[in-house]
């Protein structure tokens, strides 16, 4: 009796479970197809290759040249990231396999506590912070002339904003690699280096790659912080102490204004388009690169 009423159960709730679930799925399809029908006016007028390759913005024309906003978005992101990577794989290591237990008592609130700032602090102390030293101390030492405001500034903002996710996802990887494996590999004469680089870093390799993607598409989605700091000129840039112009920091500066603009609208769901595939691009690789450390693993 109780049998038969736990499956009467089962199977009244289980079309609410399926029906969450498919919609958990369907909202990228949405988000997609929203897009795509903003983003036609604009390319029934002119060509997406065309577009993405060109670098005249010139609205009031009806020029719509995306180049230097990818290439902003790109210089931004990888820098911090080329920062955010080795800082956080190292903090990782330290924290979970040589820090004792006072050390983490202290460091993990504040990582966690990094975690919840909002952006615009973030973006703020890099305006009063990071902007001024790029400017007057490490702009003259290299011998650059700069206003602060570059690609460097948002790239060193970003990267703390980063840091937090990289490290915590790293870490519970880290944790979750069973202790008696390390105990293993110590009892066969290794070093705690050793066991750290052929046994630690060997089994949460496909973690460590979810770990920095999932940071990759945080950096590529930032607008707040980022737009303060980075100077946002509608130019590509040449060099880490260049301007440049992130297509978040484009879609957050100008939605709501120049809308009277023939296919301005257009134009910016277009370019919230074009990051969202750059986005769901990078997460494929990923994907395919987890599949293959696992292979080689195995």
């Amino acid at each position: 009796m109780k049998g038969g009423r736990r499956r009467l159960k089962e199977a009244a709730v289980s079309p609410f479970f399926a029906a969450a679930a498919l919609f958990s799925g369907l909202i990228l399809f949405i988000i997609l197809g929203g897009l795509i029908l903003k983003s036609s006016p604009l390319l029934r007028t002119a060509g997406l290759g065309e577009m993405l390759i060109s670098s005249r913005w010139q609205p009031l024309q009806g020029l719509f040249g995306f180049l230097p906003f990818i290439a902003g978005t790109f210089w931004v992101t990888i820098s911090a990231m080329i920062i955010v990577i080795p800082v956080s794989i190292l903090a990782s290591i330290y924290l979970s396999e040589y820090a004792g237990p006072a050390v983490r008592k202290v460091v993990f609130p504040a990582i966690d506590l990094l975690a919840g700032i909002p952006s615009v602090v973030f973006g703020a102390c890099g305006v009063i912070i990071v902007v001024p030293f790029i400017r007057d101390i490490l702009g003259p030492a290299v011998g650059v002339s700069t206003s602060g405001f570059s690609v460097l500034a948002g790239a060193l903002v970003l990267a703390v904003m980063v840091f937090p996710i990289v490290i915590n996802i790293t870490l519970e990887i880290f944790r979750s690699i069973p202790e008696e494996i390390r105990e293993a590999s110590l009892s066969l004469g290794a070093t705690k280096w050793e066991t750290v680089k052929h046994v630690v870093l060997r089994k949460g390799a496909p973690g460590i790659v979810t770990a920095v993607v999932l940071g990759f598409a945080r950096a590529l989605g930032e607008t707040m912080a980022v737009l303060m700091v980075v100077g946002n000129v509608a130019k590509s840039p040449a060099s880490l102490f260049d301007p440049a112009y992130p297509l978040p920091a484009l879609i957050a500066n100008n939605y709501g204004e120049m809308m009277s603009v023939p296919l301005y609208d257009s134009a910016l769901m277009l370019a919230a388009l074009v990051l969202l595939g750059i986005v769901l691009f990078f997460n494929i690789i990923a994907k395919l690169a987890m599949g293959w450390i696992k292979k080689e693993m195995a």
